[in-house]
């Protein structure tokens, strides 16, 4: 069964107050002692997708393809866009399925997202098609801070020699870490499950169950969940079994 959603556009801005350059210092700490609730394996979620319709999902963008194909979200655009969720989740667990088109790609889930017309901002779970960088269940701040803490790829703004040597001594330390403790999780040319906790300030992203990210960050409390099309002209972006659990 195939059914598409023609793109919408969002009638409400939410995002005010948030634009933080890329270079702004991070906010983010290390994570907390306390252990983030897990649930079994199915126990508690609903599904954020039924197999054969877009219901609940929506795409603020004036470009871009959504389209349900063999029990999946398939996204095709020739510009960045992301689809997102209706509702909003400010402390869950997020679980989905995402295979990257051959080629250069990129993609990302994001989280406690800010959406105004053609423009999504906030927490992303990055999904890399880079092998050379392997960077995926990194966190980046889309549209904010960016690569501000896992792993950590920023300069100042304006920085004296000896604080741009510190950024970049800090940044291969922290890419360095950031490499070692996700490893091998992320398969390029399969399917790769995610799965995203967020409760209070504590955000934890685990990849084929391999934990790649676990911090705490104040920013933001709640938003949509969207995913990611890069922008490739004739890429298909597939995700599948999308859920959530409330916490």
């Amino acid at each position: 069964m195939k059914s598409i959603l023609h793109p919408l556009l969002c009638l409400s801005l939410f995002a005010a107050g948030f634009g933080i350059a890329q270079e702004a210092a991070p906010s983010a700490k290390s994570p907390a002692p306390a252990a983030v609730a897990q649930p079994a394996p199915t126990e508690g979620f609903a599904p954020l997708f039924d197999g054969k319709t877009l219901n609940g999902w929506k795409n603020p963008y004036t470009w871009g393809e959504a389209k349900v194909v063999d029990g999946e979200i398939q996204l095709t655009a020739d510009k960045k866009f992301f689809l997102r969720t209706e509702k909003s989740y400010g402390d869950f667990v997020f679980e989905a399925e995402v295979l990257l088109p051959a080629g250069p790609a990129n993609s990302g889930f994001m989280f406690r997202a800010k959406v105004e017309p053609n423009k999504v901002t906030g927490y992303q779970a990055e999904v890399d098609g880079d092998p050379k960088r392997g960077w995926s269940g990194g966190l980046y701040d889309e549209g904010l801070r960016a690569w501000f803490i896992s792993p950590r790829n920023f300069v100042r703004k304006d920085p004296t020699p000896e604080q741009k040597a510190e950024d970049e001594a800090a940044n291969a330390a922290s890419i360095a870490e950031f490499r070692k403790r996700a490893g091998d999780a992320f398969k390029r040319n399969d399917w790769n499950t995610y799965r995203i906790t967020c409760q209070g300030n504590r955000l934890k992203i685990e990849v084929n169950g391999v934990t790649t990210t676990d911090v705490t960050d104040d920013r933001d409390k709640s938003g949509p969940l969207a995913i990611q099309h890069h922008g490739e002209k004739g890429a298909t972006y597939r995700f599948r079994n999308l859920r959530v659990r409330e916490l």
